[in-house]
């Protein structure tokens, strides 16, 4: 069973992000300093998002010998799509009313 797409507050973050240049391959690292997400919640979501049809994953191969392949992601046209409704969607902050005789 495909679990519904994340609108988290975190993937909200990694979308706007990615939303910059929606067509351009990011590194996990690179998306964790861009969005401040530490890794234990950047690379689930990365993995669910990949898995939903939302990101695009491919391993690419270093580019100095001795350093490992490193994981790519981009996201899908769904991917974009989505990203986009969810901004259209953002929610502003509720502002409480002020109290009858509260001091200003």
């Amino acid at each position: 069973m495909t679990r519904a797409p994340n609108a988290s507050r975190q993937a909200r973050v990694l979308f706007a992000e990615m939303l910059k240049t929606p067509g351009k391959w990011r590194y996990g690292y690179q998306l964790s300093r861009q969005t401040s997400l530490l890794s234990g919640t950047l690379y689930p979501l990365l993995i669910r998002l990949s898995d939903q049809g939302l990101l695009e994953a491919k391993w690419e191969e270093p580019e100095k010998p001795g350093k490992p392949p490193r994981h790519g992601y981009r996201l899908t046209s769904d991917g974009v799509a989505f990203a986009r409704t969810l901004q259209k969607k953002a929610v502003r902050p509720i502002l409480r009313p002020r109290l009858a005789g509260a001091l200003s």
